[in-house]
């Protein structure tokens, strides 16, 4: 959108894929019931977004301006809201909704008005003059750095792991300028989580009320700033990184740390403590490991090998042997397993050069001061180099997976004719499965379906009454477009008759 309201459509070569490892649309809540900060209800009476702004201004937490900003901000959105209709009305809605019920759950603190009142502010002015958008879309303002994601349902929002994926884009192609002014933009959006700063998501997703943050968006953050403060030497970049490893250190809900007997997981979501995602979990480690290399900081260090422990020590469980999980309860689609392919092989990369004697220092970036000694001034002892040879092998056997045929076959032996039943099958790996029952040369039925790995059914309807042994044909095209076909026969028993 371009200062005067018009818009145009453009393709940033420079920004990554619309999900890599944080769903991009679609999972998000439509349900507006409300739990309050961090999953605690809200008490009444309710707190308002005009009385949380004077409170703050009476507490001296904030500026008589600032107030004033925010307020018009909010009633410039709340009356717009009364002029607009359909979708327009039900996006811009459901941000000041968010931003209301952030208000009376308690969390409208001083650090946390930046975000929310520009999201407010954004959506304002998409919803006054810009088009309708298609789920998913991602759009940007002419004065801003920042990627935006329209989520039906929720408005436009900050998508923080597009934004530093940009950074990590313009950080790889050299454009050092907008890398500059993308992290001082995102930097002072950041709010006071975790004993530091987090870059939090404002709507509600999959079951998450705001504000949460994401491990996998942290990681890639720590990691932009810190060959940000490398390239530029721009110690502040490492300052703010540091500062934003609160969020590995706390468990949720202010941080995403889950201890385990080997080290730690970082989760996806910092609302869903159940939920290990592989992907997400892989590039945290990587955005951990490269801050901790370039920044030579010693709990960088000590965050990755607690999480690198426990990666390892789980990796096996999301290998069905002929395809990867997604999460310990599901399969991953073919986005998915690719994603989390590469963000091994990114690790396997990592290690390996890690285990390569480093020639000397270099001198300073630029010419310039050399960046920052770690905190305390304390020269860390050297990681132990961890082993890069599971992550390198699982990234082979996942590329390996992309061409092998899907083994199916058929498990059930004998069902009741006249009654529906369930057929199982045997599949290993995600597929489209075709069941075609024949008897006589003529085919009886012919079953279809979407099929997750391992012992899965297909409902049969209604088999024939007759007893008898019919043969089965079994098709399966998996995700990648391979196909595997299987064979087997059912023994149909007589119907038994009802009284």
């Amino acid at each position: 959108m371009r200062s005067d309201g018009s818009t145009f459509a453009r393709e940033d070569r420079l920004l990554p894929p619309a999900s890599e490892g944080l769903p991009a649309a679609g999972a998000a809540g439509t349900s507006r019931s409300f739990t309050g900060r961090f999953g605690v209800r809200a008490a009444a009476p309710r707190l308002t977004v005009r009385g949380e702004l004077q409170r703050l201004l009476a507490t001296g937490a904030i500026a008589q301006a600032t107030h004033d900003d925010k307020r018009a901000i909010y009633a410039g959105a709340v009356k717009l809201r009364g002029r607009l209709t359909g979708a327009r009305k039900a996006a811009l809605g459901a941000v000041l909704r968010n931003l209301e019920d952030v208000a009376a759950s308690g969390g409208l603190t001083a650090s946390r008005l930046a975000a929310l009142f520009e999201t407010v502010a954004r959506n304002r002015e998409w919803w006054a003059k810009g088009p309708l958008l298609r789920n998913g879309a991602r759009v940007s303002f002419q004065d801003s750095r920042l990627v935006w994601q329209y989520y039906a349902g929720e408005g436009l929002q900050i998508q923080w792991l597009g934004t530093f994926g940009k950074a990590n884009g313009l950080w790889q192609g050299g454009y050092d300028a907008s890398l500059r002014a993308l992290l001082d933009e995102a930097i002072g959006l950041a709010a006071q989580r975790a004993g530091g700063i987090a870059w939090e998501y404002l709507f509600r997703f999959d079951g998450g009320g705001p504000p949460w943050v994401s491990g996998l968006a942290q990681g890639t953050a720590v990691q932009a700033l810190a060959r940000a403060a490398v390239r530029l030497n721009a110690p502040v970049y490492l300052d703010a990184a540091r500062a934003a490893l609160g969020v590995f250190r706390e468990a949720p809900p202010s941080g995403v740390r889950m201890a385990t007997p080997a080290g730690a997981h970082y989760l996806i979501y910092s609302f869903a403590p159940g939920l290990r995602v592989l992907n997400a979990f892989t590039q945290a480690l990587n955005g951990l490991h490269d801050f901790a290399q370039l920044a030579n900081d010693p709990e960088g260090h000590a965050l990755f090998a607690t999480g690198e422990a426990q990666l390892r020590t789980e990796l096996p469980s999301y290998d069905t042997g002929a395809w990867s999980r997604y999460s310990l309860k599901r399969d991953a689609d073919l986005h998915y397993h690719t994603v989390a392919r590469d963000f091994l092989r990114n690790l396997c990369t990592r290690l390996t050069q890690d285990a390569t004697p480093a020639p000397a220092p270099a001198a300073a970036p630029s010419g310039g001061t050399p960046l920052p000694a770690p905190t305390g001034g304390a020269v860390p002892v050297p990681a132990p180099v961890a082993d890069p040879a599971p992550y390198c092998t699982a990234a082979q056997r996942w590329t390996t997976y992309l061409t092998q045929a899907p083994a199916v076959a058929l498990v059930s032996k004998r069902v009741r004719g006249g009654k529906p039943v369930a057929v199982k099958l045997a599949l290993s790996k995600p597929s489209y499965v075709t069941v075609r029952v024949r008897r006589g040369g003529r085919t009886v039925i012919v079953l279809g379906g979407y099929l997750g790995s391992g012992v899965r059914t297909l409902r049969w309807p209604q088999p024939p009454r007759a007893a008898g042994r019919y043969g089965v044909l079994l098709r399966a095209k998996d995700l990648a477009g391979n196909d595997g076909a299987g064979k087997g026969a059912l023994r149909v028993l007589k119907s038994v008759a009802r009284r």
